[in-house]
């Protein structure tokens, strides 16, 4: 990387921070730090809904898939779209109703204190552990960049976005996520995607020297297909980060097509990245560590100025998930768990200072994990197997159920997140059968001990008023 690549980072880091420096000026209220006021017109909400799921792994993840199977790498980042595409056509109305801010803050209202407590924690932990794996992979690219050591890339990296985000929240996020996401499409869809097929002598070349499981959608069977769908659609569906992002928005419409777009836009960056990992795999065949395919592509094929561009894009799409994930983490544990049971009667200029303290105390544990974990595949699987088997039916069920009862999602939780665990332990955190339980599991003690305690409840009612 030359002197000009260089220049590049230095001043969209620059303008980053300035924007979270501005942030401090305008987010003077809990509303605006949390949710930017409910103030997004469709634009800026498909650019930051588009920006928060689409992170290192979407980007480095679908390009290695793209290189190890070919074009059924596509499925991964289109399952997450689809989960925000459903969310927004099929859920999002009734939870907007609500006024809610955080998904424990909706169980509490269906279903009581300790739903809320139970859910928080779940939730919190999914949002902190995406946060850390975007902190690794952003320390993973830094490092390669600037060839500083990893510890140096992860604290100068994830320093930087942890600032903008504590400083000026939703509203600077909103800001920065709009930028990110715009730098995302420019350097991928501009320059990468064209420039790989270039490399390559175009596209009918590309797919000439295939092996032909590789352009097959369907390569990695129906079975791992399901796989992607049960575990990360169900699973953005009830992801914090997710709905905090919907709940910008000006009105419900602007939410709906906002997310209809998210989704359209997903399958286009899937199928982008898959075939910049294709190029690869016709360039470099023999490539040792595929997690590095598609750095190992931009330095080898991108000159100089544009690589600059394009490390910008990658960083865009790490930095816009690890910011989201944050203020995700810290609204739930300071709405949910600081606010209601520990400071009970504060001010909202209060309250704002302390979910400001809980992200900035969040960012520091972020940073810590990132540098002491740097494998952590296997904590990302499970904490998507106990968000998607312990929260995603009680949401579902509770909003379109009237007759589930508190005790029985509180129950359910806690069996269908023990599920989880036995089946982690018994066949291994990828097993997708463990979800499969765990939501079955979840359903029927929903069902069956809601019919229970209703029973249960008119057989006490039904004397009394008879005896009236």
């Amino acid at each position: 990387m030359k002197t000009i690549d260089f220049l590049v980072f230095i001043i969209y880091f620059a303008a980053l921070i300035s924007i979270g420096i501005v942030g401090v000026l305008k987010a003077k209220s809990s509303e605006k730090y949390m949710v930017a006021d409910r103030n997004l017109g469709l634009f800026m909400l498909f650019g930051c809904l588009t920006a928060v799921f689409l992170g290192g792994s979407s980007t480095i993840g679908t390009s290695q898939l793209g290189y190890e199977i070919g074009l059924s790498g596509f499925w991964f980042v289109f399952a997450l779209g689809v989960g925000i595409t459903v969310f927004g056509l099929f859920l999002l109305d009734r939870i907007m109703d609500l006024q809610v801010i955080t998904i424990s803050e909706l169980l509490y209202r269906l279903f009581g204190h300790r739903v809320r407590v139970i859910g928080a924690i779940v939730t919190a932990m999914y949002t902190l552990m995406i946060c850390v794996t975007q902190v690794i992979a952003m320390g993973a690219v830094v490092s390669q960049i600037f060839h500083w050591n990893m510890m140096t890339a992860i604290l100068v990296g994830g320093g930087i976005v942890f600032v903008y985000t504590i400083l000026g929240g939703m509203w600077t996020l909103s800001i920065t996520d709009v930028i990110q996401f715009l730098v995302m499409t420019i350097g991928m869809f501009c320059i990468m995607l064209p420039m790989s097929l270039h490399s390559v002598g175009g596209l009918t070349t590309l797919f000439e020297q295939m092996p032909a499981s590789h352009l097959s959608f369907f390569n990695i069977g129906f079975g791992e297909i399901v796989n992607y769908f049960v575990t990360y659609t169900l699973g953005v569906m009830v992801g914090q980060d997710i709905w905090q992002r919907f709940f910008t928005g000006k009105t419900k419409r602007i939410s709906k097509t906002s997310g209809v777009l998210v989704g359209l836009y997903s399958a286009l960056y899937s199928i982008i990245m898959v075939i910049v990992g294709m190029c690869a795999y016709v360039l470099f065949p023999n490539i040792q560590n595929t997690q590095n395919v598609f750095t190992h592509m931009a330095f080898e094929t991108l000159p100089n100025g544009l690589l600059g561009i394009v490390f910008a894009a990658l960083i865009a799409a790490i930095m816009s998930t690890a910011s989201g994930t944050l203020l995700a983490s810290a609204t739930i544990i300071s709405n949910d768990l600081l606010k209601p049971y520990v400071f009970k009667n504060m001010e909202d200029h209060q309250f704002l200072g302390l979910t400001r303290l809980t992200t900035l105390v969040l960012a520091v544990v972020a940073i810590v994990i990132s540098i002491w974990v740097k494998e952590v595949l296997v904590a990302i699987d499970i904490a998507y197997a106990i968000l998607t088997g312990g929260i995603f039916m009680p949401v579902v069920l509770g909003l379109f159920m009237k007759r589930i009862t508190p005790q029985a999602a509180f129950y359910a939780i806690i069996a269908s997140v023990i599920v989880i665990f036995i089946g982690i332990a018994i066949a291994g955190p990828q097993s997708t059968a463990t979800i499969f339980y765990a939501i079955i599991v979840n359903a029927i003690i929903l069902i069956i001990m809601s019919q229970f305690n209703r029973k249960k409840e008119e057989a006490h009612t039904t004397p009394t008023s008879h005896h009236a």
